[in-house]
């Protein structure tokens, strides 16, 4: 029996890939495997033999029916063209994220297993006029390409758990802070610079306003949050898949005061304010806070306060 992790060469992936099998080796993990099959375009970087890496394309439509078999009883779908390449490339997103994305449940439908199936949504998928506490039911709205495939993303895997193809669990995540390693191709991703950068002792800028407010949540949060949807059983989801994966509400000058306390005047001192506007459309039209009441009641956890976050990376990334 073998779990399937889309992006298991990436940050995330390679950390819920991690987090699966310190789960089986502590007898407290929900599904029985033996085997995690990643699939990236680069080599996972989990050392176990239990994990296979396969170099390639979620477009490679006769790799994907080659990997998802009969004995697949779950997928991680977590590989995608973020925000800000999506933007810049329509037809990559299209082909990535929504074609790719088909061809992983159309191979997942012909096993007739129904494995289940995470698929990493995005507060992206929201836009327009919204409340100041958006709830699981507002439809989306996507003022983004990337919020536009994620939102079609979400209404492709509830249709095939619908029909009984799959058993999904769809996780609106939060933006990610702090990401070690270098910047990607996220709008977002000054939300882990104007920490990671300074607390290395380097420059960063911020390029939105600083009470631009935003829903985040540290790397072991997400991971821990994107395992526990696996986990768990269908008859606590209902019919609508969907979950708002709790967060922190912060804005970006509540980011920088942590970054200060955490790190020191000094650090917080490396980051300047310069607005962007290209930047600013696209995470301006995300919401900051969302009703988690339900999630939290099923389990799913958050950081406790941006200190905390900042002080895990330092930690985790910086004090070893």
């Amino acid at each position: 029996m073998k779990i399937i992790v889309t992006g298991g060469g990436g940050f995330l992936g390679s950390r819920v890939i991690q987090l699966l099998l310190e789960r089986k080796d502590a007898g407290t993990g929900a599904v029985e495997f033996d085997q995690i099959v990643s699939l990236d375009l680069a080599a996972c970087p989990v050392d176990d033999s239990r994990v296979t890496s396969v170099k390639g394309s979620i477009g490679d439509i006769e790799l994907l029916h080659g990997l998802v078999t009969e004995d697949t009883v779950g997928i991680f779908h977590l590989a995608a063209v973020l925000s800000g390449g999506s933007e810049e490339d329509f037809d990559l997103a299209m082909n990535v994220n929504v074609d790719g994305t088909r061809a992983l449940l159309e191979a997942a439908r012909n096993t007739k297993a129904a494995p289940r199936f995470v698929f990493t949504s995005s507060l992206a998928v929201f836009g327009g006029e919204m409340p100041p506490v958006v709830p699981e039911n507002l439809a989306t709205q996507p003022e983004s390409t990337y919020g536009m495939v994620k939102s079609i993303g979400e209404l492709l895997v509830n249709e095939y758990t619908r029909k009984g193809y799959i058993d999904g669990r769809i996780c609106r995540l939060p933006t990610i802070s702090v990401r070690p390693g270098k910047p990607n191709s996220a709008a977002s991703s000054f939300a882990s610079s104007i920490i990671r950068e300074p607390m290395n002792g380097t420059g960063s800028v911020c390029p939105v306003p600083v009470e631009t407010k935003m829903w985040l949540s540290s790397p072991n949060a997400a991971v821990a949050n994107l395992v526990h949807a696996f986990e768990l059983g269908a008859e606590t989801l209902g019919g609508w898949r969907v979950l708002n994966v709790p967060g922190l509400s912060v804005t970006a000058g509540e980011m920088l005061e942590s970054l200060a306390r955490v790190g020191g005047q000094q650090v917080r001192d490396l980051v300047e304010i310069t607005y962007d506007a290209k930047i600013d459309a696209i995470v301006g039209s995300w919401p900051g806070a969302f009703d988690v009441e339900r999630t939290r009641s099923l389990g799913f956890v958050s950081d406790t306060d941006f200190d905390q976050v900042v002080q895990q990376y330092r930690d985790d990334f910086i004090a070893n």
